[in-house]
């Protein structure tokens, strides 16, 4: 009996959340004639899932409502947009992690209607022919009985109206890079990246991702979904990338590092002179190269 209370209790604190009246004042004001079905969405979606029901409630509606904005369907079978749980051990919570699926992507990018062709494609061993590497230009051969052949890349291509096209090519390699820099979970083995039959899908949607933002030209519905992709919402504009590496930041060279030091070589002696002679403070030099002011 005790195991049953435990395994209802996190769905009745989401029902208790949902049906609070600020609740639903604010689903009515963000929503209007939509609140309706949204909230049988959004109860079926988590009643159908156990590990969601351990997500803090507010997370788990501010993920759906953005699905909802970007009017992308929040079914794991379609490929779209998912709200996934996550195990927030700094904050010692579960929240709800709002993330996009490469076919979200796609289809963000056919509705701005500037997009002749787009694809994402695994490539396997054999097929990339050639690389131009100053233009970017990338030729393939499909081979034969393909589905036999190790994966090797995935690669992402598009051609606007205007006659405008571009490559990105990762190889599994550079994938498996990108996921170690960015992704916290696949570092310490579980998660999306780590799981075989999920690192597909989520190697198509980053190089996809990655080729658009860079040189499309992004709608609102784009940018926006850039932006929240992978993120743990908290309100409107309030967002958590709680899977991010913290160690993620470019590396920095030597040459700045020395300069860096050097400027706050500089700063800790000026400081020391205002102390000693309670002078009037001086400028704050500024990086040269960068140009940045480095203040105290």
């Amino acid at each position: 009996m005790a195991n049953e209370t435990t395994a209802v209790a996190p769905l009745r604190q989401f029902n208790n959340f949902l049906a609070n009246p600020r609740t639903q004042d604010y689903l009515s004001t963000v929503l209007a004639e939509k609140k309706a079905s949204f909230v049988n969405n959004l109860t079926a979606l988590v009643s159908n899932n156990a590990a969601l029901q351990v997500c803090k409630p507010d997370t788990l509606m501010f993920a759906s409502l953005k699905a909802t904005a970007l009017d992308l369907p929040l079914d794991q079978n379609l490929g779209f947009a998912y709200v996934l749980p996550y195990n927030d051990r700094k904050n010692n919570v579960t929240v709800a992690q709002f993330q996009m699926g490469y076919k979200g992507f796609v289809q963000l990018a056919l509705r701005s209607g500037q997009f002749k062709t787009l694809n994402t494609t695994e490539v396997r061993e054999g097929e990339l022919i050639d690389e131009d590497f100053v233009t970017g230009e990338l030729t393939f051969k499909k081979a034969d009985k393909r589905e036999s052949l190790p994966v090797v890349g995935y690669v992402a291509y598009f051609k606007l109206l205007n006659g405008f096209e571009k490559y990105l090519y990762m190889t599994v390699e550079e994938m498996k890079a990108h996921a170690l820099r960015f992704s916290q979970t696949y570092k310490k083995g579980y998660g999306l990246w780590a799981d075989k039959d999920s690192f597909d899908s989520m190697a198509k949607k980053t190089v996809l991702k990655l080729l658009i933002s860079k040189y499309a030209p992004l709608s609102v519905e784009m940018r926006d979904a850039i932006k929240v992709d992978q993120a743990v919402l908290r309100g409107e504009d309030k967002t958590d990338y709680v899977d991010a590496d913290e160690q993620s930041q470019p590396e920095v060279s030597e040459a700045a590092k020395a300069k860096a030091g050097e400027v706050q070589a500089q700063v800790e002696a000026m400081k020391a002179r205002r102390n000693a002679k309670k002078e009037e403070p001086e400028d704050i030099p500024a990086d040269g190269d960068t140009g940045e002011i480095f203040n105290q």
